[in-house]
């Protein structure tokens, strides 16, 4: 049997391993430069003097970008939590109580020092999660990954202790069955939708609850008055999106830095001037007397206490943008304090003035003050959206990378960070729909009631995946696994309770836009799925390929092709469509399968696999190009150099890296793409080869071929299956960015090949 030989090709690049599970490897001697990444210039080199200023730096962005959701909550909060008013003086230490202790648990405790720890390679995110368990377990509902994959460094696979009792038996029960993969697919998708659901909204409350405060001053305003300034704000909040997270977060920071001074100053004033015995709700023992005191109203205002922890969320969303060491950083030393005092001086100055509780937040503002922190408190307004568009872009990211939504345009707006991105088709519909949402609403009331069910089931799925990552992969004590489930998922769900009483009033709203892209991620995925698996079983063996290179029949033309395909195991069956319609293969033939692992990078000694079927003479290889869901894929016309200047490689060092006992072998069953190691090529052969490489280049170029298929059901198909693929993924793969048009492949060396799967 004729044997082929596949060796990984590797880059002599130095680079720095991006950031790992502790947010810590942003910095050291070295940066990763992308290869594909022309607009970064030459490598950045950080030495150990500026490690901690590119910190500070990165804590410094993060509070432009990631705060704004949370920190503007006292715009809102209070008059959210006492819809008709204070009953009882100590009600306001109850709800103060509350406000403290909720930080704590969730904020800080949960997100700041849990959550954040749960990363993968330093991106956050429920897709984050999900990738994180699949690699621990075989629950993806794509087949398996081959085992070269886990060779890769960044997929830091823990062998040790894998049987350890209820760690095993979690994960053989998550592999074994088949609705509990389906279940961990849909609350991943659900848990991402949700996020863009809050997304939607954020803008809205925020910048609506900041306009208005014009009433304070101009009492003769009117609500559409209000509804209209804000929708210009909105609109030109997004506009300013494509200049970039790492533009809008140097530009945003300055005006969140002064909104939490300011809170903080106003609080410290507030707690002097008016009541400073508020400082007794501290004492959880308020928080008792508070619910029996009101018993059912006290449990409905959790809805409006929850207001204080919306976008506690945005910190894990958002940690690809920066890592886990500046966030916290930012977090414990201005936001948190900052918060806390706020809310402490708000509750002194409404000790002393209850009547004022609908609007706290500016009759509790100095007069002197009142105009400075107005244009504050809209400027920040506008920057508190700006962690859930940032969020949102991320999540679309990692979604079309794992097959989860139609292929949209992807913008790295920084050459140092590939985490910040823009996607321009996103932008358009957040903004469309936060405009619509503001004009309907018209005021900052009733988008209270819409705002916050989707925030807290995204708690409580993240903590619903933590829970699995401690006992899978963290092997956590399972005291206390219990402890945080009886604390923390307690305590969520107590505030799911309460919001699901908003429904009927708008709280309906951010569970429909959440269900909107649910539809859209399953019905793209399933039919993603259902092209994939055509394809596996369907697949061609390299035994094919090498009888239809040798069949006399079939011309060999100049040049160089490189056949595109999904397909990772074996070659995708539109190979043969195409040979039996056009009976020519070009003199060198490249398989190319752009693969996304389920890590969030690769680094790009480890990108390139190839390998070369025998006789040698014919000139066939296959490459697998990988990267993880948040690397960039700025090629702009360079990867077609890049992958060529691999395969010499390859070539030219075939047989040292065979013959070397030190090599790195791949093992690929599928494809019978391997070798035993017996070669019978040498090295002056190795430069012939490169040469006709080169010379095929000269005379015929590259071509690009695409492979482009069209999905239909079978006879007998159920009518779900006929709505899902013949109406649902036909309609959304009509508005897909093609493979082209995101690589930038030139359009005149492009060809097309079709062909329908009947599935």
């Amino acid at each position: 049997m004729e044997e082929d030989t596949v060796v990984e090709v590797e880059e002599v690049v130095e680079q720095q391993r991006d950031q790992n599970q502790h947010g810590d490897a942003s910095f050291g001697k070295h940066v990763e430069v992308n290869p594909f990444d022309f607009e970064s210039g030459d490598t950045i080199i950080h030495t150990h003097k500026s490690r901690e200023v590119t910190l500070l730096k990165l804590a410094f962005q993060s509070i432009g970008v990631v705060y704004g959701d949370i920190g503007t909550s006292p715009l809102f909060m209070l008059a959210g939590v006492f819809p008709n008013g204070i009953q009882h003086s100590d009600d306001i230490l109850g709800v103060l109580s509350l406000i403290i202790y909720s930080l704590i648990v969730i904020f800080l405790i949960k997100y700041v020092f849990i959550v954040l720890s749960a990363n993968d390679n330093g991106d956050g995110g429920t897709f984050a999660l999900y990738s994180l368990i699949c690699r621990h377990a075989k629950v993806s509902l794509i087949p398996d990954p081959r085992t070269e994959d886990k060779e890769v460094s960044t997929y830091q696979l823990d062998a040790s202790n894998h049987r350890l009792g209820l760690a095993f038996n979690l994960k053989s029960f998550l592999e074994n069955s088949q609705h509990a993969k389906k279940i961990l697919f849909l609350i991943t998708i659900l848990g991402t939708s949700m996020v863009i659901g809050d997304g939607v909204l954020t803008p809205c409350t925020s910048v609506v609850s900041a306009v208005a405060g014009l009433k304070e001053s101009k009492s003769s305003l009117s609500d559409n008055v209000i509804m209209w300034l804000s929708a210009l704000i909105i609109i030109l909040l997004f506009q300013i999106q494509r200049f970039g997270t790492d533009k809008v977060g140097y530009s945003f920071s300055p005006v969140l830095t002064v909104w939490f001074l300011f809170i903080t100053i106003i609080g410290i004033y507030n707690f002097i001037v008016y009541d400073p015995t508020v400082i007794k709700a501290l004492n959880p023992w308020y928080i008792v007397q508070y619910f029996k005191r009101n018993r059912k109203d006290a449990w409905i205002s959790l809805g409006g206490v929850f207001l204080c922890l919306t976008g506690a969320e945005a910190l894990f969303a958002d940690l690809g943008h920066f890592n886990v060491r500046s966030i916290q950083i930012s977090s414990c030393s201005l936001v948190f304090p900052s918060m806390i005092i706020a809310y402490i001086g708000q509750g002194s100055y409404l000790r002393k003035y209850p009547v004022n509780v609908p609007n706290t937040f500016y009759a509790s503002v100095p007069k002197p003050a009142y105009w400075p922190m107005f244009v504050v408190a809209v400027f920040s307004s506008m920057v508190s959206s700006q962690s859930m568009i940032s969020g949102t872009f991320s999540i679309v990211q990692q979604a079309m990378a794992l097959g989860c939504f139609p292929r949209v345009k992807v913008v790295h707006t920084s050459p140092q960070y590939d985490g910040q991105i823009y996607v321009p088709e996103i932008n358009t519909l957040l903004m469309l729909a936060c405009v619509g949402v503001t004009l309907t609403f018209k005021n900052s009331l009733s988008l209270s009631n819409a705002y916050g069910l989707a925030v807290i089931f995204v708690f409580i799925l993240t903590s619903a995946f933590l829970v699995l990552v401690m006992i899978m992969i963290w092997k956590t004590n399972i005291l206390l696994v219990l402890l945080y489930i009886l604390t923390v998922g307690a305590l969520e769900l107590l505030f799911l309770s309460s919001l699901l009483v908003k429904f009927s009033g708008g709280g309906y709203l951010s569970l429909a836009f959440a269900g909107v892209f649910v539809i859209i991620m399953y019905v793209w995925n399933y039919g993603y799925r259902m092209s994939y698996i055509f394809e596996l079983e369907n697949k061609v063996s390299a035994q094919k390929v090498k009888e239809i290179a040798l069949d006399p029949k079939i011309g060999r033309l100049p040049g160089l092709a490189l056949f595109y395909t999904e397909l990772v195991h074996g070659i995708s069956p539109i190979f043969t469509h195409y040979i039996s319609n056009v009976p020519a293969l070009h003199s060198i033939l490249i398989f190319v399968t752009i693969k996304t692992l389920p890590i969030s990078k690769v680094p790009p000694d480890e990108r390139f696999l190839f390998g070369r079927i025998e006789p040698y003479d014919l000139f066939i290889f296959r490459c697998v190009v990988r990267y993880g869901y948040n690397d960039a894929r700025k090629e702009r016309g360079s990867f077609q150099k890049m992958l060529v200047d691999r395969l010499k490689e390859f070539i030219k060092e075939d047989i040292q890296r065979v013959g070397s006992p030190n090599s790195r072998r791949l093992t690929v069953e599928e494809d019978n793409f391997i070798s035993n190691g017996v070669v019978c090529n040498d090295e002056d052969e190795g430069k012939r080869d490169v040469e006709f490489l080169n010379q095929q280049l000269q005379e015929g170029g590259v071509i690009y071929l695409f492979a482009e298929n069209q999905v239909i059901c079978s006879k007998g198909s159920s009518l779900w299956k006929r709505l899902v693929i013949e109406y649902g993924y036909h309609w959304l793969t009509r508005f897909i960015r093609q493979p082209d048009e995101i690589f930038l492949f030139s359009h005149l060396r492009l060809l097309k090949v079709g062909m329908i799967y009947e599935v």
